[in-house]
């Protein structure tokens, strides 16, 4: 029997939980849907393999996702309802279940979104990680696998944001013994949706979050990323150089609301300050695009208190929040991939053809990504030489064709 099946038809937890299928799985661990007959509904139960419990930095990756999502309440937050070891030592968490399908699934079975539909799925992204951010929680790992539509209330396109186990958490919020992610020097996220400061190494701040929901945005609308990379380094390195592709000449045959290329523009911008300073003021800017009538439609589908009036920008000042520094850690593994990351960041890239998507549509699908998540790696002499050398080069091409020209 795999691993991953050795739940399936168990009782977890003293009976509280029956597990019926797993619904994901990959290096990690995996995602099974689960049976609550005290309280007669279904629940996701996310499972780490037994044979890391010895493993400190995924174990508390994994206790960072469980205590950052514990103290979010947000409607369009994945809720946690418990978490802890079972009886084998592996850890577990117990979130609600879900029905639907996650934005990349979405862009690969059904192409670019409408506009419109695109700005009503990121106002309700907004709201759930302005509420993180006031609480000190940066996601730092926001791409479309980690954002899941599903039908609540009757409301459908109801977004969940999922997936904070690389969320930096204040200090206080903390359990003893939690190794810290947040030091500067060492970059973590996937390169294809990182900002420029998180591909650097830097501390982070909510607006780090904001570039990469941008991005989200950009592949939503275009079906495509705005840059042309082949390698997750080339993301990385792009991040930090290059500008964006227009929205125009990436997808010459969509129309898009006028307004909407210099919204991306400036959430997309370089440096943090330049940006939206909080993800209110983000949406408060998309929902600026949208004329009147579009609005009110608009609202009527979504759930209540989604669609911001003021800007908010408070949490980013907040020193003990987003400013505190910390110890470097002793090691972190160069590269680990979250559960479901089979496939390399590159063959996510327009311009390959993407294997089979796998129809993983119910359940908390938290780590069911084919792009891949870097829990660690030193920005040392890898990435930082990589940005240099770039730099060096167009240098050199610069002065090539000059002398040229001279000539």
């Amino acid at each position: 029997m795999r691993q991953a099946d050795q739940y399936v038809g168990r009782e977890i937890l003293s009976g509280q939980f029956r597990i019926i299928e797993r619904v994901g799985s990959g290096g990690m661990g995996a995602v099974y849907k689960a049976q609550q007959p005290s309280m007669d509904r279904f629940v996701a139960v996310k499972i780490l393999h037994s044979k890391f419990t010895n493993r400190k930095d995924l174990v508390s990756r994994f206790s960072r996702e469980a205590r950052a999502m514990s103290h979010l309440t947000h409607p369009n937050t994945a809720k946690v309802f418990l978490y802890g070891q079972l009886e084998d030592g592996s850890c577990y968490i117990v979130m609600e279940h879900l029905d639907g399908k996650n934005l990349g699934q979405l862009i690969r079975h059904e192409g670019p979104m409408d506009p419109v539909r695109a700005i009503g799925v990121l106002l309700q992204a907004c709201a759930a990680l302005q509420e993180a951010h006031d609480k000190g929680i940066v996601h730092r790992d926001l791409k479309p696998e980690n954002i899941f539509l599903c039908t609540q209330g009757g409301i459908k396109d109801y977004v969940k944001v999922l997936d904070f186990g690389l969320a930096k958490v204040t200090e206080r919020e903390m359990r003893p013994g939690s190794m810290i992610l947040t030091q500067e020097g060492m970059v973590f996220g996937t390169p294809e949706f990182m900002s420029p400061e998180q591909a650097q190494g830097k501390i982070l701040d909510a607006r780090s979050d904001i570039y990469s929901l941008a991005v989200i945005l950009y592949e939503l609308v275009t079906g495509k990323l705005p840059f042309d990379a082949k390698t997750p380094m080339d993301y990385v390195t792009l991040h930090v150089q290059a500008t964006p592709i227009p929205l125009a000449t990436r997808a010459p045959g969509r129309q898009f609301p006028p307004a909407l290329q210099g919204v991306l523009d400036r959430a997309m911008a370089k440096r943090p300050e330049e940006r939206f300073q909080s993800a209110t003021e983000f949406a408060a800017a998309l929902r600026g695009i949208l004329s009147v009538s579009t609005l009110q439609d608009l609202a009527q589908t979504l759930p209540a208190g989604t669609i911001p009036s003021q800007p908010h920008s408070q949490s980013v000042t907040d020193p003990i929040a987003f400013e505190r520094t910390t110890p470097k850690l002793d090691s972190v593994p160069s590269s680990v991939s979250t559960p479901g990351a089979a496939q390399s960041s590159a063959s996510k890239h327009p311009s390959t053809k993407p294997g089979p998507a796998p129809e993983d549509t119910s359940a908390t699908m938290v780590d069911a990504a084919p792009r891949k998540t870097l829990l660690g790696i030193s920005r040392g002499p890898g990435i930082a030489l990589l940005v240099g050398l770039g730099v060096i080069i167009g240098v050199v091409v610069a002065v090539g064709v000059t002398l040229l020209i001279m000539k």
